[in-house]
């Protein structure tokens, strides 16, 4: 019986190569990535996607009442991320996240950690997670669109970028005028 297997190896072994050479003749190299657009670290991405919210003074915010447990792991989440701990900062918006998990703050808060840990596909998809959850207006909707600015900076991507940064400007809303 031995034999046979041996026989059938033999026979079958220059077609298996023929296909392995096939396979390799036609898979195409892929494509080359563009550069990114911006030399700017992290750590200076978050802070420029802060600063696009601005102060919000004289403009319609809308906070919500927060879970305390949920509070505390926001809280944690910024010591952690303020001493360079940008997994464990992660980590503690992660269990906030899932308590409640469609929270447009927290989301753009771990959006925010993915870039800090290099992951700017998953900070581009949180922050577009975080604006079509939460209201289309104000400093957390600028930090949204600046998110994702800078998502697409770091793909390459001017146009995407480009307008990315239109959509900050369009998040400003006056607020109400009390007589």
């Amino acid at each position: 019986m031995s034999i046979r297997i041996q026989v059938a190896a033999r026979r079958c072994a220059p077609a298996v190569i023929a296909l392995a050479l096939a396979a390799c003749a036609t898979s195409e190299p892929a494509p080359p990535q563009p550069a990114p657009l911006t030399a700017a670290t992290p750590q200076q991405q978050v802070a420029a996607i802060r600063a696009a919210a601005g102060d919000g003074e004289g403009e319609l915010a809308i906070q919500p009442l927060r879970d305390p447990k949920v509070e505390d792991l926001r809280e944690q989440a910024s010591r952690l991320e303020a001493q360079g701990h940008y997994a464990d900062a992660a980590s503690a918006l992660d269990q906030a996240l899932e308590i409640v998990p469609d929270d447009p703050a927290l989301l753009q808060e771990r959006a925010e950690a993915a870039l800090l840990l290099g992951d700017h596909d998953q900070a581009e998809t949180l922050a577009r997670r975080a604006f079509e959850t939460g209201s289309k207006v104000g400093p957390l909707c600028r930090r949204h669109w600046a998110t994702v600015e800078q998502a697409r900076l770091l793909e390459g991507d001017a146009a995407g970028a480009s307008a990315a940064k239109a959509q900050v400007g369009q998040c400003a809303v006056a607020g109400v005028n009390r007589f």
